[in-house]
């Protein structure tokens, strides 16, 4: 029995052993991995000997609850104490991320467009998935899209403007979600009221977010922000159309430094010269300053506003055409 009782023994101990040492292997150790399973993971790898022995020895010192998941850099002929310790700090190999910014204000395309130059998506294969009806993961926002064929872009304004970092390996799909999903934490961050703004507005979400593209292309300067969307609102309850030139450079898809009359002409559902009310959705990635300016515009009777050319990128704002006539000339002798 002793000799029993001490071959048993032996075998535990050197069980417990360190392995032949070896070249360094990576490891992952996946979220809700039991103690078992790690035990078996790490014998498959040559970390430990014995994966049965290794479980009953965290058993008796009350580990393996604290495991953290991860990828590590574990080495055959390490110390079990150190394997476990390395395990329960969450020693993890850092993963390879790629990080991107996208500007405010910035459509699909030019998104598309700047994460291809910078080889992180197929432009192509963004654009196509941009288009694609369908539940994009836990994105809530997104749902609010309506099915009309008059979208140009499906995903614009959606899209949250902002310096991301994801994991190298990411696919155009994980970009956009990671994106979608911004959208709505971005949302959450508003005032507490900002649903019970959004209902008594009588728009959707959709609508509020359009008018804040509107205002993101308008303007510059964040003061003015509330003050341009009184008057996109002040118009739309006149009724007046909204004669945005952004809606028309949007529609053209290249924008040009200077609309001639031929383009205010131009046959789209987005140009606010030609149709009645909002264009059929965003023109581009509104900031929170933007979204929040469209639930909440300035009180003002102001139903014009004209770019001053003196360099400030403010505007002068009017209540008749008569007065905007006037800032029109005031505007421009700043050029002279």
């Amino acid at each position: 029995m002793l000799l029993v009782a001490g071959g048993v023994l032996f075998y535990i101990w050197n069980s417990l052993q360190p392995t032949k040492s070896g070249e360094v292997k990576q490891v992952t150790i996946s979220r809700g991995m039991s103690a078992n399973g790690v035990a078996e993971l790490l014998e498959e790898n040559g970390i430990i000997k014995n994966g049965f022995v290794f479980s009953y020895y965290l058993k008796l010192k009350d580990e393996g609850s604290r495991f953290q998941a991860g990828v590590y850099e574990l080495s055959p002929g390490m110390e079990i104490n150190a394997v476990i310790a390395k395990l329960n700090s969450g020693d993890i190999i850092e993963e390879e991320t790629i990080r991107f910014t996208i500007p405010e204000g910035y459509t699909v395309l030019q998104i598309a467009e700047k994460l291809s130059s910078e080889g992180i998506v197929d432009k192509d294969k963004f654009l196509e998935l941009a288009e694609t009806d369908r539940e994009w993961g836990d994105a809530e926002a997104v749902r609010d899209i309506p099915k009309e064929a008059a979208l140009h872009k499906r995903l614009e304004g959606y899209l949250f403007p902002e310096t991301y970092e994801l994991k190298k390996d990411s696919t155009e799909e994980d970009i956009i979600i990671r994106m979608l999903t911004e959208t709505d934490r971005k949302l959450s961050g508003l005032p507490d009221d900002w649903q019970s703004v959004l209902e008594s507005s009588g728009k959707t979400l959709h609508e509020i977010l359009t008018i804040a593209s509107l205002v993101e292309r308008e303007v510059v300067v964040d003061e003015e922000r509330a003050l341009v969307a009184g008057v996109i609102y002040n118009r739309l309850s006149y009724p007046m159309r909204l004669q945005i030139d952004a809606t028309v450079q949007y529609a053209l898809d290249a924008p040009k430094e200077r609309l001639s009359l031929a383009d205010l002409e131009i046959d789209s559902p987005y140009n606010t010269y030609k149709i009645d009310g909002l264009p059929p959705g965003p023109i581009a990635s509104p900031s929170l300053a933007s979204i929040q300016a469209a639930l909440y515009p300035a009180d003002t009777d102001y139903l014009f506003y004209v770019t001053k050319k003196d360099g400030s990128q403010t505007h002068l704002f009017a209540k008749t055409f008569e007065e905007h006539q006037r800032n029109i000339e005031l505007s421009e002798k700043a050029t002279e």
